[in-house]
């Protein structure tokens, strides 16, 4: 006799890949149960909070903007920034090609049925400063969704309550997996803890403990657990040396639910976990002027200009400027000795060029609100910046060079002590360069090149000018410091998202999809990423395996 069955699939995390698979597999009729170790508050994981940015391969807006793209571009672009070298490559390198054709051809016009929107500017993310097979965007190619994160989130969470009326889906929160439940080789179930009742606010903390037991029997089951960024000790367990020292004082761009326990969990059951020593951090991160959860941390989206300045006043090398190799520079931090670095800008450059990653720090995008939006293009200070600049300890403001000094030394206790007279020689060196148009300056001459496309020049870059100039002023320094985001390494899945064992046999009954599974394959993006394709990686890989296996029960 068959053995009797709770539901056909259990999925694991109601982030937005554990949504989409979701979707996917009630639409083809099959019964989930989805658990979520959260309240019903956090529904949507991480990539609610994010500013909805997604890599699209010569898109309607590319094209508006006179950017030519093409899907040879893309690989080269991407390849070159994966630098895949390892046997385990084997699968990320076919989820790459597999991930490129769908931003390149169905991923756009999936969405818009979706009813999900797109901003007519394309922003220009990682913009490497290499050569042409090297690191980085030869293009614009980072598209930012009409509503942000949760613009993006919503209609999956609407087929996924549809489905939930229909019967299909039943959602089940503060549900904690512990492990999974393997009969004869194959997985048929998950076990764990049920959570206490919680009314912890979307991304705060929430309690552990557990008040019953549980355990659910499947046909399969879909891990979409998210990654590892909440869980420092695990971060600083995995950190390679290729990307320095081992931190001491990490900042949180993810909550703290975002712990890497079910990866721990689910390569215990006997899946193949890879490439763990990948990662992805930013170095633009500052502390949160209203924190909601612990140590959290907002990233700066850089325009170029800034003057870049390790903590000892010196100026980053080549390429190593705002917004064009993230890891390159998080590398050469770590040779520094100190872990934050300085931008130098002036209001000039703030009002143009600083944007907040998030979506609570763009309401103006995330509300589709287009008088606030009005507001961005216009001259001045959006007001999230400016409440950064009013209440963040690591902004400082002043009207001459030497005060601004004075004030970045306050901010880190004078360690190290900042010598006013070194930097001086920084800004003036720079400041000298901007009047020559055939300036030896490469941050110059691509700040200039920026300006040179239209989505740039109208809302991202400033005009260069001097930074000691009282018409840009006052001057401006930000802290910054080394804030967690995300694992690109993850359990290996073949091109079905079906976990695969060490050893390269398919795990019978394992699905993953999302971060869990580095974005597809355990590690889509190599080494790096192109940005823009964390979203894009979760919502392809979610696909994926929602529909290879609603064809395969």
């Amino acid at each position: 006799m068959p053995t009797v069955t709770d539901t056909d699939v259990v999925v694991v995390g109601s982030g937005l890949a554990g949504l989409v698979a979701t979707a996917e597999l009630a639409d083809a009729g099959r019964r989930v149960v989805l658990l979520e170790q959260e309240p019903e508050a956090s529904f949507g994981g991480q990539a609610w909070w994010s500013f909805g940015g997604l890599f699209l391969v010569d898109s309607p807006e590319q094209r508006r903007l006179r950017v030519r793209d093409s899907l040879e571009l893309a690989r080269q672009d991407w390849f070159g920034t994966a630098a895949f070298d390892r046997p385990e490559d084997h699968w990320p390198r076919q989820w790459a090609e597999a991930y490129l054709d769908f931003a390149a051809g169905e991923k756009r016009a999936w969405l818009r049925e979706q009813g999900v929107g797109f901003f007519p500017v394309v922003g220009w993310a990682e913009r490497g400063g290499y050569t042409a097979t090297g690191h980085g965007n030869s293009v614009p190619r980072f598209h930012i969704v009409w509503g942000t994160g949760p613009g993006l989130v919503e209609p999956f969470a609407r087929r996924v309550r549809a489905a939930l009326d229909r019967g299909l889906v039943e959602l089940r929160f503060r549900h904690r997996v512990t492990e999974l439940v393997v009969t004869g080789g194959t997985v048929t179930g998950v076990r764990g803890g049920v959570l206490e009742p919680s009314d912890a606010a979307r991304g705060e903390a929430s309690s552990r403990t557990e008040v019953a037991p549980f355990e659910l029997s499947a046909q399969a089951v879909v891990v979409t657990s998210g990654g590892i960024g909440g869980n420092h000790d695990l971060v600083r367990r995995n950190w390679p040396a290729r990307l320095g020292p081992v931190p001491q004082r990490l900042l949180s761009g993810v909550p703290a639910h975002v712990d890497g326990l079910m990866l721990e969990a689910t390569e215990k059951a006997g899946a193949n976990l890879i490439n763990r020593d990948r990662m992805w951090h930013y170095t633009e991160g500052i502390a949160n002027h209203s924190p909601v959860w612990a140590r959290h941390g907002i990233r700066i989206l850089p325009g170029p200009s800034s003057l870049w300045l390790d903590a000892t006043g010196r100026r980053l090398p080549v390429p190593l400027f705002p917004g064009f190799d993230t890891l390159g520079t998080l590398a050469h931090i770590g040779q520094t000795g100190h872990e934050h670095t300085w931008f130098v800008a002036t209001r000039k450059i703030v009002e143009k060029e600083f944007a907040l990653s998030g979506s609570e720090q763009n309401p103006d995008l995330t509300g589709r609100d287009l008088r606030l939006l009005l507001e961005r293009v216009r001259a001045g200070v959006a007001a999230p910046v400016q409440a950064f600049l009013d209440r963040g300890e690591d902004f400082v403001t002043a009207t001459t060079l030497p005060e601004l000094v004075a004030g970045m030394n306050r901010v880190t206790g004078g360690r190290p002590g900042l010598d006013p007279a070194a930097v001086e020689r920084e800004v003036l060196a720079r400041d000298r360069e901007v009047a020559n148009e055939f300036t030896k300056d490469l941050q110059l001459t691509a700040v200039r090149g920026a300006r040179s496309y239209l989505g740039d020049k109208l809302i991202r870059v400033a005009p260069p000018h001097r930074l000691l100039d009282p018409a840009a002023g006052p001057l401006v320094a930000v802290r910054l410091n080394l804030l967690t985001r995300k694992t690109l390494g993850g359990l290996e899945t073949d091109l079905d998202g079906r976990v695969l064992r060490p050893g390269g046999e398919v795990f019978p009954g394992l699905y993953a999809a999302g971060e869990v599974a580095g974005f597809g394959g355990g590690g889509v993006h190599g080494y790096r990423s192109l940005e823009g394709t964390f979203l894009g990686g979760c919502l392809f890989s979610g696909r994926v395996a929602g529909r290879a296996l609603a064809a395969a029960l």
